[in-house]
């Protein structure tokens, strides 16, 4: 149904080159920054001396240019087309990442003075409390001790004048992902930060006053932080906002107002055109729920010798947190499966240091063939530490 690209793509290209010799690339299961399509980083490879003939590589470019306007302008373009943004949004390819948008949103839209926050995860906890320095910030649900689940959202307690209403769609770090969009009165803008889910799946763009992702999940290296944002949420920001992170500035200047990270931008659109070409995000969905499919059977069939902690009404498609064993034995055998699959060119695969065990992240880029790897280790590893322990 999609291009092999996506599905069987090589597993250890060599890449070719003075000094390079035989080595092989490593599967790599980061939670950001994340894997790159080959195909992106060949035809980067290729273009980094001389970009299309033009005698100087993009990091050497002015974004002045008429080379670079043109990569910018067709970010652009693949952006609105994957994600059929309406007219009346802006698209705009902004530094600060992720932490920087935790201060840009209200700066930018919390007029009145408040802003409902749904607490998930630990980036949605980060950003309400960047978010308390520039107004009354009220959690919809209280903090729980853990980021296991999110309640329903009929017990969720909503200001109805507040400026807007701000949720995280994937939390990488917990792997807990919000399915659907948040019901929320229509006069209140929703934001989402969906860093690792963006470019994974359809969004109904028209039903959100401002959505924004870090690229280095998805979409491209760190540095870039794209921001899709309402018209009528423009020109609002408070005195205080910096002019950099003005989202009218920047949209007036076409994210140009300072100077971008070219070659990052660059990266993004070679991504988003690998996406255009791979099937869009009909496809990049379908494959993330085959490949998260793969790891979460393992952990369901496994008999308790791996576990998610997440309820399976909340699973990330994209982080996938899991333990190995109970008790003292634990850390010994995670350990030892850190060791294995390392040896198997593994990578990236250890949990983040905030909620310890293990984490497998599945953005676009990895393939089926490398997800099902990882989930043959898994059984391996099982198997072979269960006839261990009955011998």
């Amino acid at each position: 149904m999609y291009s092999n690209a996506c599905q069987e793509a090589p597993l250890s290209p060599t890449f070719g080159g003075p000094g390079n010799g035989d080595k092989k690339r490593v599967l790599n299961f980061s939670p950001g920054p994340a894997k790159i399509p080959e195909e992106v980083l060949l035809q980067a490879q290729k273009e980094l001396l001389n970009y299309r003939g033009q005698g100087l590589g993009v990091m050497e470019m002015s974004h002045r240019s008429k080379e670079f306007e043109e990569i910018i302008a067709g970010a652009e373009k693949s952006v609105r087309d994957l994600l059929h943004v309406p007219d009346n949004y802006k698209v705009l390819f902004l530094q600060g990442g992720g932490a920087g948008q935790f201060a840009s949103v209200p700066l930018n839209l919390m007029q009145s003075g408040s802003a409902d926050y749904l607490v998930s995860g630990s980036w949605s906890a980060a950003a309400a409390k960047e978010a308390e320095k520039y107004g009354n910030v009220s959690l919809v649900v209280p903090k729980p001790s853990k980021f296991v689940t999110i309640p329903d959202q009929s017990t969720w307690k909503l200001n109805d004048k507040a400026d807007y209403f701000y949720y995280c769609g994937n939390e990488t770090v917990h792997g807990v992902e919000f399915q659907g969009v948040p019901d929320i009165p229509s006069h209140v803008p929703i934001v989402a930060d969906i860093s690792s889910s963006l470019m994974s799946q359809n969004v109904d763009v028209g039903k959100y006053g401002l959505l924004f992702g870090g690229a280095q999940k998805n979409i491209g290296p760190a540095g870039v932080t794209l921001v899709v944002v309402r018209d009528d949420l423009l020109g609002h920001a408070r005195k205080e906002c910096p002019s950099v992170w003005d989202y009218k500035v920047q949209s007036a200047n076409t994210s140009l107002y300072n100077t971008p990270p070219c070659f990052n931008v660059y990266i993004t659109a070679l991504i988003l055109q690998w996406i255009q070409k791979n099937g869009g995000l009909d496809a990049m969905e379908a494959l993330s729920r085959q490949k998260s499919g793969l790891i979460y059977d393992v952990i369901d069939k496994s008999n308790g010798f791996y576990s998610s902690p997440v309820d399976r009404k909340y699973r990330s498609r994209m982080n996938i947190p899991f333990r190995i064993g109970t008790g003292e034995e634990q850390d010994q055998l995670e350990t030892e499966f850190l060791a294995e699959a390392k040896k198997h060119r593994m990578l990236q695969l250890k949990g983040h240091r905030s909620v310890g065990g293990m984490r497998a992240s599945l953005y676009n880029a990895v393939t089926v063939a490398e997800t099902q790897l990882l989930a043959d280790l898994m059984k391996e590893f099982q198997d072979r530490k269960t006839d261990s322990q009955q011998n």
